[in-house]
């Protein structure tokens, strides 16, 4: 599955985990504000913001998971089985294929209140890319520098939820994930009292006996958790590379390990990237699974008026600094 977080220092930071059994090869992709952003149902968009983020690129197309814009705007799509319903073309709306989602958004919107206009009239619709990528059901959270949206796509129509927390993961539904919370109001970062019985005398024997009761396990609604409680309690320093490493820590959290999640015969689901996305610099961060060192790309080191897009294979191998 996956789990997606915000997290705010000096910079605002944005990224995820993409938990998967397997890979489509995917790039870090840029896509300059020259480049025809070609749509199925609505009219092509030939300038727009500028993007980067991790993408499958086939057909000269970039097939976004995860990516910020030039304004500061970020987007991720989770997977969101048995949940996410695409409706069928509806005349006098924006009819937007699940894979056009986070382009469609990003090359427009500068931030959450031009993205929640957008929204207004959008349709997800169910088209797939090709034959051999059919659609995958999702749901997106969007975020800027000041707040955060979920949005899904359900058989009630298309709910749009403002997101307290800035994180995002799977099943349930956002409304229930969200109220989930209030069952674990009592984890603390401090050192728990005797509620118990004053009859007795208990004693903490333990640190971190605040947080008894936290979820460990893998499951989607337990990361949810386990992810909030993290990110709203972390502390860093201020600068690129605290903040940074501190991003890749809350993640860490939720980090999913081969051989935990078993998806039968020899598959196993893995965390295969963890990324950072600093909102302010256009500068997407990203880890693998075999490759702990953090490698970043600059947006704003290429030609961002260009038509091409720009892409960068992933470095997977592992780099180790031998001391001596």
């Amino acid at each position: 599955m996956c789990t997606a977080v915000t997290y705010y220092t000096n910079n605002h930071y944005f990224g995820r985990n993409f938990d998967l059994e397997y890979s489509y090869n995917e790039t870090i992709t840029i896509t300059p504000r020259n480049y025809e952003i070609k749509f199925r149902k609505v009219e092509n968009i030939k300038n727009h913001y500028a993007i980067i983020g991790m993408a499958y690129v086939t057909d000269n197309y970039p097939l976004y998971y995860d990516a910020i814009n030039e304004k500061g705007l970020g987007m991720a799509g989770l997977n969101f089985p048995e949940n996410a319903d695409y409706k069928e073309i509806e005349d006098g709306k924006n009819n937007i294929a699940p894979f056009e989602f986070i382009p469609y958004i990003l090359s427009q919107c500068s931030n959450i209140e031009e993205a929640k206009k957008l929204l207004e009239n959008i349709n997800i619709v169910k088209i797939n890319f090709s034959n051999e990528l059919p659609v995958s059901p999702l749901h997106w959270i969007i975020a800027d520098k000041e707040s955060s949206i979920t949005v899904e796509s359900v058989k009630d129509g298309l709910k749009i939820y403002d997101n307290p927390v800035g994180v995002l993961t799977n099943n349930p539904t956002f409304d229930i994930q969200l109220f989930n919370l209030n069952n674990y109001m009592n984890l603390s970062t401090e050192q728990p009292v005797n509620n118990f019985s004053k009859k007795l005398n208990l004693e903490t024997y333990s640190r971190g006996m605040g947080a008894i009761g936290l979820p460990g396990d893998l499951s989607s609604a337990s990361r949810f958790v386990k992810a909030t409680f993290t990110k709203m309690n972390s502390k860093s320093g201020n600068s690129e590379s605290e903040s940074v490493s501190q991003f890749f820590h809350i993640l860490e959290s939720v980090y999913q390990q081969r051989g935990c999640v078993h998806m039968g015969e020899e598959k196993y689901e893995i965390t295969i990237y963890s990324s950072c996305c600093n909102m302010d610099k256009g500068i997407y961060y990203y880890t693998t699974y075999e490759n702990n060192q953090i490698t970043g790309i600059n947006m704003y080191k290429e030609n961002l008026d260009n038509n091409e897009l720009v892409s960068y294979n992933l470095i997977k191998g592992q780099q180790i600094f031998m001391q001596n």
